[in-house]
């Protein structure tokens, strides 16, 4: 059912691109129904191979049909959900070209990253865990801390949170620094293995246990690619939200019915 609203969403765009393909010049990949499909349709429409991407294009314009032979296209919601998505992506399309301008980093901001995040490059390790997601208001976190630092196993963690019916998942993973939260990384580089630590995070708690850390460290020129990269993202994202706070302040908002705010 996603898939297909999916496919909704892309009625009105799909038959632009549609109308497009059938101009005099353009290269077609394929016809369905006699509707054409353009090959600039094919190496946007989906990632892969070409011959998969054409396939992946061919069913959603049987789906797109379909979904115009049935007058979808003038259901309330499906027209709704069809603006909504123009919207967003007309809104994403202007902060990327907002963000674009985001000048490039300098060999000092690489530099100071690099000695700033000693967990990330020059001490870098690769950990092994295992951990219990957990499903937890912020009030039981502390408590949640005690119960883990006189716990010897991550099981017996567990085994005290199945009494108080609480959710939680468990699971392992190895990973290196730079794919774990940053703000976990501190406390990760002083234990050792066996030790358990637990970390708040947007919806309750990450339980740790490390089993394993080993030494992996990276050059400042090693990893210069990716403090480069990580630079840029912040970047976008400072750039974006200045933008949206620049427009914010220039435009009259006016907040009205069960959404007025009083003075």
């Amino acid at each position: 059912m996603t898939r297909f609203l999916l496919v909704l969403l892309l009625i009105i765009p799909a038959a632009c691109e549609n109308a497009a393909a059938d101009r005099p010049g353009t290269q077609l990949a394929a016809r369905v129904n006699g509707t054409g499909i353009s090959a600039h349709q094919v190496r946007a429409g989906a990632p892969g191979g070409a011959e998969q991407a054409l396939e992946k294009v061919i069913d959603r314009e049987l789906l797109v049909q379909k979904a115009l032979a049935a007058k979808l296209d003038r259901d309330p919601q499906v027209v709704t959900s069809i603006e909504n998505a123009r919207r967003q992506l007309l809104a994403h399309a202007y902060l990327e070209r907002a963000a674009s301008a985001a000048s490039g980093s300098t060999r000092d901001e690489v530099r100071a990253f690099y000695a700033e995040n000693p967990a990330l490059f020059a001490e870098r390790r690769v950990y092994r865990l295992r951990e219990l997601l957990v499903s937890a208001p912020n009030e039981m976190i502390d408590v949640l801390r005690a119960e883990a630092a006189k716990a010897r196993d991550l099981e017996e963690v567990a085994a005290w949170l199945r009494l108080r019916n609480a959710k939680y998942s468990a699971g392992g993973l190895t990973q290196p620094a730079e794919q774990l939260p940053l703000s976990f990384l501190p406390q990760l580089a002083r234990m050792r293995a066996g030790e358990i630590a637990v970390f708040a995070t947007p919806l309750g708690a990450s339980v740790i246990q490390l089993v394993h850390a080993e030494d992996a460290p990276l050059t400042e020129q090693q990893a210069a690619p990716l403090i480069e990269q990580f630079l840029a993202g912040r970047r976008r994202l400072e750039a974006a939200a200045a933008e949206v706070k620049r427009l914010r302040e220039a435009a009259t908002i006016e907040y009205v019915g069960e959404f007025k705010r009083s003075n």
